[in-house]
């Protein structure tokens, strides 16, 4: 029978069984803790989780047991190849040099679920705050976070391998610099897209008019915005000239605006006239669909053909359909006054007067519509 030392003493290949035994009982052993530690904290950080009515904590929990749970299974590979390597200084360097690669690449596994933590905690706290953040701005900021991390995540590898980062930064400096020549309009695009996410002066789901365009906002990009007109066209803007550019956002008014001119005939008498401002004023006062804080009923000057009334009110409702049957029923109600009191709206009228050859006792007047 073989002594136990003398087998563990045996190689096979560059290594005694002694070595491969070791390295594999360490693996085993470092994968059971891993088991044991990770069921503990994922059940207490469940449990703390489920406390709550946010899913943000839940994801926080997990980007703590799924990516920091291979952390002691890392190390135990780390520790097996170790023992493997023991008298070659080559394979204990390699060894060092993928243990470091591989808790980076764990610790920035760490950090993406942390970053994802984050962007469901910031919509969640955005659509229950008064000023809620754009739903177009925390995806690229979740973007923009986790290409920089990675950024740095390579950096810390290629230097941790032994290789000149100066020498990459500077020839990433020299072709980024090419580029960004090569692609200046891309990049001014999306400098007004972050302008446009941060600035806010819109938001998806607004109504804006600017040059070329005139209808609600759909989608907000980093390269261009696309509006759905109200025939129903998509228009893409890059985010460059939108950026620039005047925009009037109609879904941030209070109220909507009425506005129009009444005319009557000349032969409305002063008290008649008189009347028909106070029905009119009367009747916006009493009506629940105006604003009551700035209305205006004015005689405001003798037309050409007719005596011209300003009726000037807001609706309380922005809605454009709602404002629109609140505009008709003001303006049905005025010409309900105007029939009530026997007046006449006036229509364009004109005066020709013929003169023949002979000169008449009178002028003959003739009235043409």
């Amino acid at each position: 029978m073989t002594d136990p030392q003398t087998f563990l003493g045996q190689t096979v290949g560059p290594f005694t069984w002694q070595q491969l035994v070791t390295g594999l009982g360490i693996i085993v052993v470092a994968f059971i803790v891993r088991a044991i530690v990770s069921g503990w904290i994922a059940r207490r950080l469940v449990a703390l989780a489920e406390r709550t009515q946010t899913e943000s904590d839940d994801v926080a929990a997990r980007a703590l047991v799924t990516p920091l749970g291979w952390v002691l299974p890392v190390i135990g590979i780390y520790l097996a190849l170790r023992v493997l390597a023991a008298g070659h200084d080559d394979l204990l360097a390699i060894a060092d040099k993928v243990f470091l690669v591989a808790i980076t690449l764990v610790v920035m596994w760490t950090v993406f679920k942390f970053i994802d933590a984050w962007a469901i905690l910031a919509a969640e706290q955005s659509a229950r705050s008064r000023t809620p953040i754009d739903n177009s701005l925390i995806p690229t900021l979740r973007k923009a976070f986790k290409a920089f991390t990675a950024v740095v995540v390579f950096v810390v590898v290629v230097q941790n391998l032994g290789y000149s980062v100066s020498g990459l930064l500077g020839a990433l400096g020299v072709g980024g610099l090419a580029m960004a020549l090569a692609a200046k309009d891309t990049l001014a695009n999306l400098f007004g897209g972050i302008t446009i996410l941060v600035d806010r002066p819109f938001r998806v789901g607004d109504w804006i008019t600017l040059t070329g365009a005139d209808g609600t906002v759909e989608e907000i990009g980093l390269r261009s915005t696309r509006i759905r007109t109200f025939a129903k066209t998509r228009v893409s803007i890059p985010n460059s000239t939108l950026a620039n550019a005047t925009v009037e956002n109609h879904s941030l008014m209070p109220r909507r605006r009425i506005k129009f001119t009444v005319g009557v005939t000349y032969s409305t008498t002063p008290d008649r006239m008189r009347e028909l401002v106070r029905r009119i004023e009367e009747h916006l006062r009493a009506n629940e669909d105006i604003h009551q804080e700035f209305l205006m009923v004015k005689f405001t000057e003798f037309g050409a053909s007719s005596l011209d009334l300003l009726v000037y009110c807001f609706t309380v409702t922005t809605d454009w359909v709602a404002h629109l049957q609140a505009r008709q029923e003001v303006q049905l109600a005025v010409m309900d006054i105007v029939e009530d009191l026997g007046l006449e709206i006036a229509f364009p009228t004109q005066t020709v007067h013929l003169a023949t050859g002979e000169a008449p006792a009178g002028e003959a007047d003739v009235q043409v519509t």
